[in-house]
């Protein structure tokens, strides 16, 4: 199985191979035009999973959640099944979960076209591992505010508290959505998910796709994508989730592009990300992602491209604005030897130009290297995934060594 596009040829047929620089890499067997959105985690069993989402292009409603797998002790991953088809919602930003009671949640958006402030948040749950799935059900609905995402896995307290870090697509009257009003909060349930309760994160204006990271002793630190795309922000929290402080910026760069962390076993947090921001960006959509029509159709089909509120015109209604187009690439992974303090590690696993203006996948026109997953392994080692030109998921799989080496290279 190949995908083509331009002049490349990619072989999706989810087999690993060996990676210039060590480790191997593997293009995901991908059925659809455009693949976006990529989140790796354990099934109860071993075998290492990984969902996205697929379809024409972003926001129409043939996107749907995709799952595929790679059997333990295996170099391949599975061909992927489909596990969302409401025909009348793009599907998108799937999640895996294990919960507590050791079923495993499938977590999922559903929006109106090219509308995210009507998103709810839909949960499918599998009693065996993943093999088979219960009807899909509305964990968070929208409301008259807004709506509301995910895209980082839930995190599980000692306590058994689990929390859910979300974004909510905030409304403007008169306006079309563009993320100029996103903030995040946290939903935490102690009962294993049948009840949940907010936690809005205060001060998040631009804060989005919370991902919430279990310190050594106890506290919580979580890091965000900026709409404003300058620098990824960071959080804590030190009474299990109840209430954070108001996010500062980091030193990291953040191009509103997600990124991903996770504590490794050997006590560091890995951060994948794109290390360029919207200083890097020589173009700017004209429009948010080259807009979706009310019917769902993007510029580059059918659709017409609607204008995006001027920067000056913001600026002068004393709001800022979000900044799309800053280019998604390097894809850079970070290491953080004291839980997110510092980053003395920063490498880039893959390089190009970045280039997003367009999100045609059909003629081979995006270029990004977005939306990173990264999973530790039993042994040291690191899995990555991410949106490869919006035309499959890459996987990377970087041994033991691998990674330090890395460790030890001089950041680049």
């Amino acid at each position: 199985m190949s995908v083509t596009g331009g002049a490349e040829s990619l072989p999706t047929d989810g087999v690993l191979r060996d990676r210039y620089g060590g480790g191997r890499t593997a293009y995901l067997p991908t059925p659809t035009v455009q693949c976006h959105a990529a989140n790796l985690a354990w099934l109860p069993n071993g075998d290492l999973a990984c969902v996205w989402f697929g379809g024409t292009q972003e926001g129409v409603s043939d996107i749907t959640a995709y799952l595929s797998r790679m059997p333990s002790g295996s170099d391949t991953w599975l061909a992927p099944v489909a596990l969302s088809d409401d025909p009348t919602r793009s599907e998108q930003n799937p999640v895996l979960f294990t919960a507590p009671d050791g079923y495993v949640w499938l977590l999922y958006t559903a929006q109106l076209a090219g509308n995210q402030d009507t998103s709810e948040v839909r949960r499918r749950v599998s009693h065996d591992g993943g093999d088979t799935w219960e009807a899909p059900a509305v964990l968070l609905p929208a409301t008259e505010a807004g709506g509301v995402f995910v895209r980082q896995p839930p995190v599980v307290l000692a306590s058994g508290r689990i929390l859910l870090p979300v974004f909510n697509c905030v409304t403007v009257p008169g306006e079309k959505w563009v993320g100029n009003e996103d903030t995040s909060s946290v939903w935490w349930s102690d009962d294993g998910g049948d009840s949940w309760s907010e936690a809005p994160v205060p001060g998040s204006l631009g804060c989005v796709h919370m991902n919430v990271i279990v310190r050594h002793d106890g506290s919580l630190w979580a890091c965000f994508r900026s709409r404003w795309a300058d620098h990824i922000w960071q959080t804590t929290s030190t009474d299990d989730g109840l209430t954070w402080a108001e996010p500062t910026s980091t030193d990291l760069p953040n191009n509103n592009s997600s990124i991903q962390a996770v504590s490794t076993r050997g006590g560091e947090v890995a951060l994948v990300f794109n290390r360029s921001s919207a200083r890097d960006a020589t173009e700017r959509r004209v429009s948010l992602y080259d807009e979706i029509d009310d019917e769902g159709v993007r510029d580059g089909l059918e659709g017409p491209v609607v204008a995006e509120p001027s920067p000056e015109a913001a600026e002068a209604a004393g709001r800022k604005t979000a900044f799309w187009g800053a280019p998604r690439a390097p894809m850079t992974l970070g290491l953080s030897p004291d839980e997110g303090r510092s980053w003395p590690v920063q490498v880039d696993l893959e390089s190009g130009d970045g280039y997003c203006m367009s999100n045609n996948s059909r003629d081979g026109l995006n270029r990004e290297l977005s939306y990173p997953s990264v999973l530790p392994g039993r042994d040291g080692d690191l899995h990555v995934a991410y949106t490869y030109h919006r035309r499959a998921i890459k996987h990377l799989h970087l041994p033991p060594d691998v990674v330090a080496r890395l460790r030890h290279s001089p950041s680049r």
